[in-house]
């Protein structure tokens, strides 16, 4: 693909392992869709490879897919006064927001997340550590937008689910996807709930759907390497989150539980052998995980959520064959 390159970011003790960070040359303005997190080692890696590509940031332009720390915390260092940022209006909205951290702890408490571990998951998210730092300016993007480089003619294509604003870039001709965390190839994109305010996994779902009817060879992905086989790997998408919503189903049948211990019961692809050596990170990641699917089963009627006392627990809806 001329003069469209990848940058390998490296995200130091994470199971991700790196962001893809790709970048567009032109003689006039450049492209770079997503950047890392605000830390050294990434900021390192980024220098190099813009280095190596002979690119100029005070002629470049950013694309960011979704508000992920790993894909935009680096952004603030990167910008220069004559860079546009394109971004989308949800996330723009979310990241003004004084007191979202603070929302997600109350959601998690409620949720059934250990009181004495909340601090400790909210300290060490690499969100909080390496996230977005100060105000920048935003172009908002919607679906259907196009942004122009060189032989490239992108149009943005909202793909809700993995975050709320998700957005990617489709290039029609050339057939190119550059999918953020929308679609993952040897990973599965986590679909997290941290609000009561939507339901992810169904948008997720749609915008698998959405993309599926795309004319696409070529997926760029976040991370990990290049995606040939589009369809094919939607529909292992699909087929894991509907693997997952069973699953939960079976747990639900021995008792009523909290999304927490739902979590504490599922199967992860991790290298830990027991919930409870699971670092407090990785709960924080499956809980939310969880809280997303459960959300899903609620809204299909499958499940009933209810209050008791501060914590919401949820059960098997009778009225529902399962």
């Amino acid at each position: 693909m001329a003069n469209l390159y990848r940058i390998e970011i490296p995200l130091p003790k994470n199971p991700l392992k790196a962001l893809n960070s790709y970048v567009m040359k032109n003689t006039g303005r450049n492209l770079i869709v997503d950047t890392g997190w605000d830390q050294k080692e990434c900021m390192d890696a980024m220098q190099t490879g813009l280095r190596a590509l002979g690119v100029d940031l005070r002629k470049t332009d950013f694309f960011i897919t979704h508000l992920h720390a790993d894909h935009l915390g680096l952004l603030s260092r990167l910008a220069t006064e004559t860079s546009t940022i394109y971004f989308n209006q949800p996330e723009a909205e979310r990241i003004k927001s004084a007191n979202r951290w603070n929302d997600f702890v109350d959601f998690a408490r409620m949720n059934g997340f250990p009181e004495d571990e909340l601090q400790a998951a909210l300290h060490s998210h690499p969100g909080y550590k390496y996230g977005l730092k100060g105000d920048l300016p935003f172009r908002i993007v919607k679906e259907g937008d196009r942004i122009g480089i060189g032989d490239y003619l992108f149009k943005c294509v909202e793909t809700p689910g993995h975050t709320k604003g998700h957005m990617c870039l489709y290039e029609p001709n050339k057939k190119i996807f550059a999918a953020g965390d929308h679609i993952l190839g040897d990973i599965t994109p986590t679909i997290q709930l941290w609000s009561d305010d939507w339901d992810p996994l169904k948008e997720y779902l749609e915008s698998l759907e959405k993309v599926y009817k795309l004319d696409i060879e070529v997926v760029l992905p976040g991370h990990r390497g290049i995606i040939r086989n589009c369809k094919e790997r939607i529909r292992e998408l699909k087929d894991h989150h509907e693997k997952r919503l069973e699953e939960i189903v079976s747990i639900l049948r021995k008792v009523s539980q909290n999304a927490f211990e739902v979590a504490s019961q599922m199967s992860w692809d991790v290298i830990y052998e027991a919930w409870d050596t699971f670092p407090v990170s990785q709960k924080w990641f499956a809980t939310g995980e969880a809280i997303a699917h459960l959300k899903y089963l609620e809204e299909k009627k499958r499940i009933r959520k209810e209050t008791e006392g501060q914590k919401i627990v949820f059960s098997l809806n009778p009225d529902h064959a399962t």
